[in-house]
């Protein structure tokens, strides 16, 4: 674990490095769609862009919780109400469905519904039926952030999904590969403990930020 402590200075570094693996004349030239799915993510994909002509764009999702339990992510769900859930931990804690669904429609209305209106002004997430996206993210601790955002994008029958991440467990990789017409990463760790730790800075993403980053060449 400690030969990947602080491998990436920042997002920059990791967006810059992330260039080299991603085939980028490509992503011009048939204009992909670059699609974030965290905060940490759309300040990496903004990087990463620079200044080319693709469109980028933000794919909320919420983390579902166990109940009694902050700590513990037992499914999540997007923007367009896709919803993947971690199948062991609801069998080993006996979690009802019921509650999920129950959770999973609060959350969309209760928080996803308001980042729509805070940072689209209410835009609904664009279509992106017959396009080549590329979903971006900082890191990935469970998947399940990753997945939610696949199996939403495939629900909308795009030509080609690509991921882009610098670093995620070896386990993650595998279970994205067969969903996804490739993955571009930096690092593959066995033992993954938290994106931070593979970060020296790994600054929080303000308000402020996320609004200019989408408010930047930003016509899909």
């Amino acid at each position: 674990m400690k030969k990947y402590k602080h491998i990436l200075k920042n997002r920059q570094d990791a967006a810059t490095r992330l260039m080299d693996v991603i085939p980028m004349q490509r992503l011009k030239d048939e204009s992909w769609k670059i699609v974030a799915i965290s905060r940490g993510g759309l300040e990496l994909a903004y990087f990463l862009r620079k200044k080319l002509p693709n469109a980028l764009d933000f794919l909320f999702s919420e983390a579902i919780l166990a109940p009694n339990n902050d700590d513990c992510e037992i499914a999540r769900v997007s923007e367009r109400e896709e919803i993947v859930i971690n199948e062991q931990l609801v069998k080993t804690f006996g979690i009802q469905y019921d509650y999920i669904y129950g959770e999973a429609q609060r959350k969309h209305e209760e928080q996803i519904l308001s980042y729509v209106y805070q940072y689209r002004k209410g835009r609904p997430f664009a279509s992106m039926k017959g396009q080549v996206v590329l979903l971006i993210d900082e890191g990935s601790e469970t998947g399940l952030r990753l997945m939610t955002a696949i199996k939403t994008i495939l629900a909308m029958k795009p030509k080609a999904v690509y991921i882009a991440v610098p670093v995620l467990p070896s386990d993650t990789l595998e279970l994205l590969e067969p969903f996804a017409d490739d993955v571009y990463f930096l690092y593959e760790i066995d033992d993954y403990v938290e994106t931070a730790l593979y970060y020296e800075d790994l600054e929080k993403v303000e308000e402020e930020k996320i609004e200019k980053y989408l408010g930047e060449k930003n016509e899909i």
